[in-house]
């Protein structure tokens, strides 16, 4: 079993509070000494009461996913000797009403793109199977309900 820890801070400041009005800015703090801003998503609280400049739930559940994959993909080209130069994906999370009526993300598409270096490029097929065994190792794909589409560019 592992852990990770994960500290989330919030101040109300000068804030009154009780009308509504607040900043949703606050700070996520992970064991490693990282501290990082966040808020909530300026889609759902305009600024000045939410921080657009921070990272959002939303945001940080896409990058989660599609790190998760990324991860697993490197992983996977390693052992079958393929070399990765570098690696791009421009994910998207749709927030929209599920089967039960309630907002969720319920769908995110990763776009990834790998390119690669060295004397033995994979094929298309190869590709195809790095990303279903990412797509099925990730440990976040797995704990999630949201559809994870995967559409990748092949260059």
């Amino acid at each position: 079993m592992s852990e990770y820890l994960a500290t989330i801070s919030w101040k109300r400041g000068d804030d009154a509070f009780v009308d509504h009005r607040y900043s949703r800015a606050h700070d996520w703090s992970f064991d490693g000494g990282l501290t990082v801003p966040a808020s909530a998503s300026p889609h759902s609280v305009r600024p000045p009461m939410s921080d657009p400049s921070a990272i959002d739930p939303e945001e940080a559940f896409v990058a989660s996913i599609s790190s998760c994959h990324m991860l697993w993909f490197l992983w996977g080209a390693s052992r079958r000797g393929f070399r990765v130069d570098s690696y791009r994906d421009e994910a998207v999370g749709v927030m929209e009403k599920n089967a039960e009526g309630r907002l969720a993300v319920t769908r995110v598409t990763l776009r990834p793109h790998a390119v690669f270096g060295g004397d033995s490029a994979p094929t298309a097929d190869d590709l195809r199977e790095l990303h279903d065994a990412a797509h099925h190792d990730c440990y976040i794909a797995t704990s999630v309900r949201t559809e994870i589409r995967i559409e990748p560019t092949f260059a």
